[in-house]
Order: C-alpha cells, then sequence, then structure tokens
C-alpha cells in the first residue's frame, strides 16, 4: 500500500507545477518579444541602409542646405523632404518601440503589429501628402484648374508621376487594414483612398496652389492604397 500523502500536499504539487508552467510561458513569451525586437532592429537598420544607398545622390544635394538653414529648400522640395523623412526614421521606430511595450504592459494583444501600424501610417503618408501641397511658382495667382476627363492626363504623365501618385496614399492603404478592422477590405481602402485624394485635390484648387486638380490624380491614389491594401492582407487579422 501506498504511503498517504498529507492532505493539502497534492494541492500544493499541483500549484507548483502549475506556477513553472506559467514561469516557462512568461519567460517564451519574453524571448518572443526581444526575438520580435531584435528582428524589427534588423529590419529597420538594412531599409535605412538601404534608402541611404538608393537615395545617396538626392540626398547629398540637399544636405548643405537643411545643414546651413535654409528650411525653405528642406521643407519644400522632394529631395528635402526625402532626407527628413529618412532622418525621421530613427525617431519613428523608438516610437513604435515605446507604444509597444505600454501595450504590453496593459496586457494588450498584438502590441507590436498595432503600434507599428500607426506609427507605419503617418509616418508613410505625411510626407506625401504635404508635397502634394507645396505651392507652385504661381501660386496665389494663377487661378485653380480642374481636368475632369478620367484617363486624359494619365496619358501625358512619366512614370516617375505615375509612380509617385500610387505611392501618395500606399501608406494609408497598407497600414490602415492592419490597425482598424473596419477597413479590413481593398474595396473599403479603394474608396477611403478616393476620398482622401478627393479631398488632396479640392485643398489644392481652393488654395490656387498652381497645380492641377485632376480625377486621374484620384484614380491613381486610390489605386495606389488598394494594392497596398492586398499586399498587408496576410497581416489584417494575424
Amino acid at each position: 500500500m501506498p504511503p498517504l500523502l498529507p492532505i493539502g500536499f497534492t494541492d500544493r504539487v499541483d500549484n507548483q507545477q502549475s506556477g513553472t508552467r506559467i514561469t516557462s510561458m512568461d519567460s517564451e513569451v519574453g524571448r518572443s518579444g526581444r526575438v520580435r525586437v531584435a528582428v524589427l532592429a534588423g529590419a529597420a537598420i538594412l531599409a535605412l541602409a538601404g534608402a541611404l544607398y538608393v537615395l545617396r545622390r538626392p540626398l547629398m544635394m540637399v544636405v548643405p542646405a537643411c545643414t546651413g538653414g535654409q528650411w525653405t529648400i528642406c521643407l519644400t522640395t522632394v529631395n528635402g523632404d526625402l532626407l527628413l523623412t529618412v532622418a525621421a526614421l530613427p525617431v519613428a521606430l523608438l516610437l513604435v518601440a515605446a507604444l509597444a511595450h505600454r501595450r504590453r504592459l496593459a496586457g494588450t494583444p498584438a502590441a507590436w503589429r498595432l503600434s507599428l501600424a500607426e506609427v507605419g501610417l503617418v509616418y508613410w503618408t505625411v510626407p506625401w501628402v504635404w508635397l502634394t501641397l507645396q505651392p507652385g511658382p504661381g501660386a496665389g495667382v494663377v487661378p485653380g484648374r480642374v481636368s475632369l476627363v478620367p484617363l486624359r492626363d494619365l496619358l501625358t504623365m512619366d512614370t516617375g508621376q505615375i509612380v509617385g501618385n500610387l505611392l501618395i496614399l500606399a501608406g494609408l492603404g497598407f497600414f490602415a487594414p492592419i490597425r482598424f478592422r473596419a477597413l479590413a477590405s481593398a474595396p473599403r481602402m479603394l474608396a477611403l483612398g478616393a476620398a482622401c485624394s478627393a479631398l488632396i485635390e479640392t485643398a489644392q484648387y481652393a488654395f490656387q496652389l498652381d497645380r492641377v486638380s485632376s480625377i486621374d490624380d484620384v484614380l491613381l491614389n486610390a489605386t495606389g492604397a488598394a494594392l497596398a491594401a492586398l499586399a498587408s492582407r496576410r497581416w489584417w487579422r494575424a
């Protein structure tokens, strides 16, 4: 006959085993978080290095102006906007880490994914929209111009203009469905992209920025948002 265990001894053993399992799970979660941080940091370093290499010539052209305090050039030109965007990347990554850490402490699921989506949406979209609202040489003098015939302006655009229009709201299309479940649909992002683009074109016309408010810009912006949404589909409900 096996020896009888004291009353409550079995419960204590079970509690100890449960505590061991919980500690082990917490350790695994901690390791998983550290791995994610390492992967994010590595990806950020590679992205920054790649961006600096690809954009080294236009960036070097504008560095003297920015370091010399000529902020008009930094804030109103494509090269200046690119330089400031690249320079802001470390700050954006630190913000992602801070938001994710705060969410993890609060027990929020998918803390890293949500934080990256929030920061990425702003980091990508704001510089592009800022560029579209820069005034031309005839701003305030030349009346607003409107082009409402679909595909007419598209035929006169070069490759750079087409790609640029596709990228303007790509950040919105990529990150918004990850952050907001209600937007996790390509048709919804197409509609949202079209609405946001229409607001941009309206602002260009209303403020007389010496730019053409074109329906083709709306079509390209919305298409870029929808394509970017499809590219991020695997992370919508990850």
